[in-house]
């Protein structure tokens, strides 16, 4: 009987080091898998180095013209302005095999359940141009990735990072083989919506409560309704109350048990799932990589795996 192991995906270029001003959200992609290994929760065999994504795999999703313009560093100043971050090879390498270690999550999370993504979620980038920080969108370039090798039917795209999914409801609008679930505050980036699938718009300030309440009875319409062969789950911990941007009023145990509600329904459908961390920008960012923490914690525990 083959042992079933929790895979994360890591490379420590996902903590590429950025301009002034851009160093500071990239931090906890290096602490994230330093406190898990340090308190025991995950070993070195958990970690797994994802190769660069396939070009043709990107083409899936990406327009040739804008894979172009990032593999050949031809993006205008008014494209990376768009995006945030200026241009570099080493900008879009980290894209490349952020979005690969997805990927490969999802055949991980086929054996043994779930598999997460220390980074990714970079669910602002469209077919045909970045936005947001986000340059490729890992979440649609894996779905699309799994339809093509028949790998999935339907997939479910559960997005609760308090931004808005845009990107990613704007690439699969046409698709009814991906439906794209937007759980995030109403009056938060980006000002422009596009059209979820099914969009939950959360008014500023709100509580632990009211939000896992919503979750709760839309997560358990959805998987009766959609049916998903496989999810996306988009662990955004921008939630939380002491978020810079987030405006909701989300505590620690909230977002916990916001992950736990995902897991559990997940798990007992047999409904495998791939995870990313999304966004989060606490002052404190010992905030942000204890809330990030626990859902790696949760996916260990919940699923039973080494």
């Amino acid at each position: 009987m083959n042992e079933k192991v929790l895979h994360i995906a890591y490379d420590p270029i996902y903590a590429h080091p950025l301009p002034e001003g851009h160093r500071f959200p990239m931090i906890k992609y290096e602490l994230i898998p330093g406190q898990l290994l340090y308190e025991g929760t995950i070993k070195q065999h958990n970690l797994f180095t994802p190769q660069p994504c396939d070009e043709e795999i990107i083409l899936l999703t990406h327009t040739k013209d804008y894979w172009h313009k990032l593999k050949y560093q031809s993006l205008s100043a008014t494209e990376q302005r768009r995006i945030g971050f200026p241009q570099s090879p080493e900008l879009t390498m980290r894209e490349i095999i952020i979005t690969q270690g997805t990927i490969d999550c999802c055949h991980h999370a086929i054996q043994n359940g779930v598999a997460l993504n220390v980074a990714g979620g970079t669910h602002h980038a469209y077919a045909d141009r970045g936005e947001g920080f986000c340059l490729l969108n890992d979440f649609a370039v894996a779905a699309n990735y799994l339809l093509h090798n028949k790998l999935a039917d339907k997939i479910l795209i559960i997005d609760l990072d308090v931004h808005q999914g845009n990107g990613t409801a704007a690439i699969f609008k046409n698709d009814p083989r991906v439906f794209t679930f937007s759980m995030h505050g109403k009056d938060n980036y980006p000002f422009h919506k596009e059209f979820s699938d099914l969009d939950i718009a959360l008014a500023n300030g709100t509580e632990d409560e009211a939000y896992l309440r919503l979750l709760e009875e839309n997560l358990e319409l959805l998987l009766t309704s959609v049916k998903p062969t496989f999810v996306f789950f988009l662990a955004g911990v921008d939630i939380l109350h002491t978020d810079k941007f987030g405006k909701l009023k989300i505590r620690m145990e909230g977002c916990r048990k916001r992950d736990e509600i995902i897991f559990t329904h997940l798990k007992e459908k047999e409904i495998p799932c791939a995870v990313a961390m999304g966004g989060g920008y606490s002052p404190d960012v010992k905030m942000i990589v204890e809330a990030h923490c626990n859902t790696f914690r949760l996916a260990k525990g919940l699923y039973q795996l080494n």
